[in-house]
């Protein structure tokens, strides 16, 4: 479990994939990466054994990943093959945002 907080950077300890924390929630949160705990960015990992069976979707680079149950959003600033988690719980992209109508 860890406390993550807005504009924190994370990596994955098991593929290429990192993050930054848009919006951070309240409480402790168990993020992860292709089923492994990810590590605060800076952090050496030495092997990147590849992700977990059901945490392989994979990330896309700019897109934003969200948990609506907590609050936390992320952006992927680097792609790979492991998918976001919260424990198990996979996070789905954000949808995006309607702009305002220009009337």
């Amino acid at each position: 479990m860890m406390q993550v907080r807005s504009g924190q950077r994370y990596v994955s300890a098991v593929c290429a994939t990192s993050i930054v924390v848009v919006k951070g929630p309240s409480s402790d949160i168990d993020l992860k990466c292709g089923g492994t705990a990810m590590v605060a960015a800076g952090t050496d990992v030495d092997s990147r054994p590849g992700p977990a069976a059901g945490y392989d979707q994979g990330t896309i680079i700019g897109k934003r990943y969200w948990d609506e149950k907590t609050g936390l959003e992320v952006v992927c600033t680097s792609a790979g093959p492991g998918s976001l988690s919260l424990g198990d719980r996979v996070l789905p992209e954000r949808p995006p945002q309607p702009l305002p109508s220009s009337d």
